[in-house]
């Protein structure tokens, strides 16, 4: 089975966004560049880890390259919606991350859910031996190679986005419902 390499470098925009109302959000990072349109879908942990493992990227290349490094964006940035129409081309698995020192750039990798993943995520997995599972190298990827200016422009995006779910209980931190929930912190009474 051949595989689907979408690759943008540098793109023209990358956002992570969402589609659907709080509670029931599809989270996606979406890619623009060369007259093309890719959206992925991916869980909203996936977003946040995202974010944070990509400030401490740019922390370390700064600390081992010397890379000059640009101030978090005191403006909103982009706060446009995600460009329609959003179409999956696939849910991510896995999400990489690289710092290529010879271009100053960051390269993040996002890659679809394998077979196994698959398998293992639906509790049907037939695998006798796990650590003798290899990456498939058959898997559709998107790939995107971004500035560090347009890395932290990313990241407060991401974080926005995250941020605008629904609000943690303040006692046990689970996501509050607009009618409220059966909080564990709470002895399950309704909160």
């Amino acid at each position: 089975m051949t595989h689907q390499v979408y690759a943008f470098e540098p793109p023209e925009r990358f956002v992570a966004g969402t589609v659907g109302a709080p509670g029931e959000r599809t989270f996606f990072l979406q890619a623009r560049g060369g007259g093309r349109l890719v959206s992925v879908a991916l869980e909203k942990v996936q977003v946040s880890l995202l974010a944070e493992k990509l400030e401490e990227l740019l922390t370390e290349a700064q600390r081992r390259f010397g890379v000059d490094l640009p101030e978090a964006p005191v403006s909103a940035g982009d706060n446009e919606p995600l460009e329609m129409p959003v179409d999956e081309e696939f849910r991510v698995g896995t999400l990489g991350l690289a710092f290529d020192a010879d271009t100053a750039t960051v390269v993040i990798e996002a890659i679809a859910v394998g077979e196994t993943e698959a398998e293992i995520e639906l509790g049907e997995s037939e695998v006798d031996e796990p650590e003798d599972i290899e990456p498939d190298e058959d898997l559709d990827r998107l790939r995107v190679r971004l500035t560090p200016e347009a890395t932290r422009a990313f990241i407060e995006r991401a974080r926005r986005v995250i941020n605008a779910g629904r609000p943690p209980c303040p006692l046990c931190g689970q996501p509050l419902d607009p009618t409220g929930h059966l909080c564990p912190r709470n002895n399950g009474y309704h909160r």
